[in-house]
């Protein structure tokens, strides 16, 4: 119950931050995706479940929000979760550059998801070449960022959890 607790607060803080502070500052366009940043910090720590459970609250609160159709960044967020929690068992060797690899590609790839799904959906209203350059920069931004972010969601999850952790 205390996890669940400090995990919400993580999103909550992410949530609150990225649309205040972090809304404003832009770069080339692009503003940092700290959503997506602590849903892919939390399923490298913590599993494909957790991930999933992580990145579906975030996006759903996201999503509250955003004026588009509901569950649209919950969907995105949750299969980022899954797929990068599930990635954390072929890693071996983990290095001090992996949280900054991870969140770059991550929200690359999220982003371009999400696109993807507003397209079918009918919800793109720019075109691809602004898409994948606000992707592109977007992930910049969050990989600018992962070292100091991942420490201190690495010090919250492992303060939190009663369990051996796998050490990164």
């Amino acid at each position: 119950m205390r996890r669940a607790i400090i995990l919400g607060l993580i999103i909550l803080t992410a949530l609150v931050l990225q649309s205040t502070i972090f809304g404003d500052i832009r770069l080339i366009g692009a503003r940092p995706e700290l959503l997506y940043m602590v849903t892919i910090f939390i399923a490298m720590r913590e599993g494909p479940r957790e991930g999933m459970v992580a990145g579906f609250a975030s996006g759903m609160a996201y999503d509250f929000m955003l004026n588009h159709p509901k569950g649209m960044e919950a969907l995105t967020l949750t299969l980022l979760g899954y797929v990068i929690g599930m990635l954390r068992q072929y890693i071996v060797t983990p290095s001090p550059w992996l949280p900054v690899i991870l969140a770059g590609v991550g929200t690359f790839g999220g982003l371009l998801f999400y696109a993807i799904l507003a397209s079918l959906l009918g919800e793109l209203q720019v075109g691809w070449g602004y898409v994948v350059r606000v992707a592109f920069f977007a992930s910049a931004y969050n990989a600018l960022l992962a070292p100091i972010v991942y420490p201190l969601i690495r010090r919250v999850t492992d303060r939190s959890s009663n369990k051996a952790v796998f050490r990164w």
